[in-house]
């Protein structure tokens, strides 16, 4: 996996070896309320589901800027949120061009690593 990652304003570009593990699919709860409440993320076991054009945290953190709205046409390599963890910052970046089908994140949201962050059309 080819990171982009930007260390007192130069930007680095890293190549990283993920180990594959195996993960157990999350419960899926339908008609769960409003909506409005989200549930703390306990584990990496409890991350959602997601397609395979997703756009997926690297690591965990919080969500500190979306730089891309819904409906936007992007450019591989563009930089789609910033994720901030232990006062550090990293740029998610596109994997390929495509349009943001939609936003599954909001600013401030802790996210863990695998949690899926922008699915891609």
């Amino acid at each position: 996996m080819k990171l982009k990652v930007t260390v007192n304003g130069i930007p680095y570009d890293i190549e990283v070896e993920v180990e594959e593990t195996e993960r157990q699919a999350p419960a899926i709860v339908i008609g769960a309320g409003g909506g409005a409440m989200h549930a703390p993320v306990a584990s990496t076991a409890s991350v959602q589901a997601t397609s395979a054009n997703a756009v997926t945290a690297p690591l965990s953190g919080s969500v500190s800027r979306i730089l891309v709205e819904e409906g936007a046409e992007i450019e591989a390599g563009q930089v789609l949120l910033v994720l901030e963890a232990m006062k550090m910052e990293t740029e998610i970046t596109a994997p390929a061009n495509g349009t943001v089908a939609r936003i599954l994140v909001s600013q401030g949201d802790a996210v863990a690593g695998g949690e899926a962050l922008i699915e891609l059309a």
